[in-house]
């Protein structure tokens, strides 16, 4: 049993880092819906309505793409970003999250039982 927990863990933990890696090259890949705006003339922006536009941060900027480049984000979607949303960002570094907590968990248990 104790070769066979060498074996899996590892293994479980490349996969899940390979998913991980590939995630994260997906999100480079994507496009920026405001590609148009390469410089945004002069920072701070003064806007006079609302054109809200939700950065790859999570956060969302009230005067559009300028305010967006102007604060150096790309931009994932034109609107405000969702409430509990961090953005299309976000799902690499919660995967890593994810697997390090399983590896804890995996580890924990493996003591646990006197597999180590």
């Amino acid at each position: 049993m104790r070769s066979f927990s060498w074996i899996i863990i590892p293994s479980l933990l490349l996969l899940f880092c390979l998913i991980g890696s590939s995630q994260a090259a997906g999100e480079k890949s994507s496009g920026d819906v405001c590609n148009t705006v390469s410089d945004p003339g002069g920072c701070p922006i003064n806007c006079f309505r609302a054109d809200p536009v939700c950065g790859a941060d999570g956060v969302t900027y009230w005067c559009g793409c300028p305010d967006a480049a102007c604060h150096g984000a790309r931009v994932v979607k034109t609107g405000a970003c969702d409430a509990g949303n961090a953005g299309s960002a976000s799902v690499p570094g919660q995967a890593l999250l994810l697997i390090h907590i399983v590896w804890l968990f995996l580890l924990g248990l493996s003591l646990l039982v006197g597999a180590f």
